[in-house]
């Protein structure tokens, strides 16, 4: 159930990427403003995370989830409805904003659960279950945006939501027991932001999974425009390209599952880096010699196949550091994620459209992303040395 729960957010996300070309000619759009809409989604997911915590560790995760489904149900029925592109850009600030609740709810459901390996290791049999969403997801928008139109990929989103909605009325307990819940004020919420903003390790490693993911939205702002647009690729097509990233994605998480317990977090985190800068380098070659679609294309994959690994294996590492406030360092961390990759992406957005902005971007995202760990692990040991 928290697989389907979290598969909302990658289904509003990449369900409708291959229409996206489609939706700007339909609305009488310039292709940036439709790619405003992801920015939108992914700026209102990040203001959303920011609050939902500290009300979940107030009031349990069951209210909270339960209304961030109610205003997903509502503003998929909004975007199915507009006609207008700023419209539908303000509708996607909610709809980020409702989704934002029921991550938040997940990842404080299974750290209310379990411990820092096994918290990563839940979290990624949790990620390759929510990732069969995007790999199905860009194929099967592609084909109804051809078929329907674009408006009937919302209007399955919203049944989606309201399945997903009644099953978790019956099945997701409440994991939050009340004597555990801290009293929803202003100065407390405000104190234990500043504690977790003012730890320099955890900080480091939070901003190497933002750039880390960051890079993943470059590729989902510009990618179908890239693709469709300038490599040819067609709408229907472009799923299978996707599908690949996600195909990768599972592989190295389903591997991340079965060896972080035995070899530990931070190395499977290292070895994730790792293939990152190899497909740092790999863009940056790509671009420089101009191998065109059939050199991007493997190293977009190889670069989206370490999202999960690098985003569930830092959360594990900082969410131990602060196992009281769970639900609020949660927030904070998804909120500067997400606010990262909204910056990144509507920069991306705002760039000419080729090929370019989107390959050095990731690349220097990678690069980035790997500096800043190491930059944590340095600190981690300098904290633990006797003063």
């Amino acid at each position: 159930m928290l697989g389907a729960l979290g598969a909302l957010t990658p289904l509003a996300i990449d369900i409708y990427l291959p229409a996206m070309p489609m939706i700007a000619d339909s609305l009488g759009a310039a292709a940036g403003t439709i790619q405003m809409t992801l920015t939108a989604y992914v700026t209102g997911f990040a203001i959303g995370q920011l609050f939902y915590g500290p009300i979940s560790d107030a009031l349990g995760r069951r209210p909270v989830l339960m209304l961030g489904l109610v205003g997903f149900i509502a503003t998929s029925l909004l975007c199915a409805l507009v006609n207008d592109a700023q419209w539908l850009v303000l509708v996607r600030v909610l709809q980020g904003l409702s989704g934002a609740a029921v991550s938040v709810i997940i990842m404080a459901l299974v750290r209310d659960l379990y411990e820092r390996e096994d918290f990563a290791r839940t979290m990624s049999f949790i990620t390759l279950v929510v990732t069969l969403a995007p790999l199905i997801a860009p194929i099967l928008g592609g084909y109804i945006s051809v078929w329907l139109g674009w408006r009937a990929i919302f209007w399955l989103l919203m049944l989606v939501a309201m399945i997903i909605m009644l099953v978790s009325w019956w099945r997701v307990p409440e994991t939050l027991a009340p004597q555990n819940r801290q009293p929803l004020q202003f100065r407390a919420t405000l104190k234990n932001y500043s504690r977790l903003l003012g730890s320099p390790a955890p900080m480091a490693l939070v901003f190497s999974g933002a750039l880390s993911f960051s890079g993943m939205f470059t590729f989902l702002t510009a990618g179908p425009f890239v693709y469709i647009n300038l490599f040819g690729v067609s709408v229907e097509n472009f799923g299978y390209f996707f599908g690949a990233n996600i195909a990768c994605m599972m592989l190295i998480t389903s591997a991340n599952g079965k060896l972080v317990k035995r070899l530990g977090i931070h190395a499977m985190l290292r070895f994730a880096l790792t293939l990152k800068i190899i497909a740092g380098f790999g863009l940056f070659s790509a671009w420089a010699f101009d191998w065109g679609l059939w050199g991007v294309a493997p190293f977009v994959t190889l670069y989206i196949g370490t999202i999960s690994v690098i985003g569930s294996n830092s959360m594990g590492i900082i969410l131990s550091d602060f196992p009281n406030m769970a639900g609020t360092a949660s927030s904070v961390t998804g909120t500067l994620r997400f606010g990262t990759a909204a910056a990144i992406s509507a920069l991306v957005a705002a760039l000419p459209q080729a090929a370019w902005p989107m390959i050095l971007v990731m690349a220097l995202c990678s690069w980035l992303a790997a500096i800043l760990y190491w930059l944590s692990c340095y600190l981690y040991r300098y904290q633990k040395q006797p003063s």
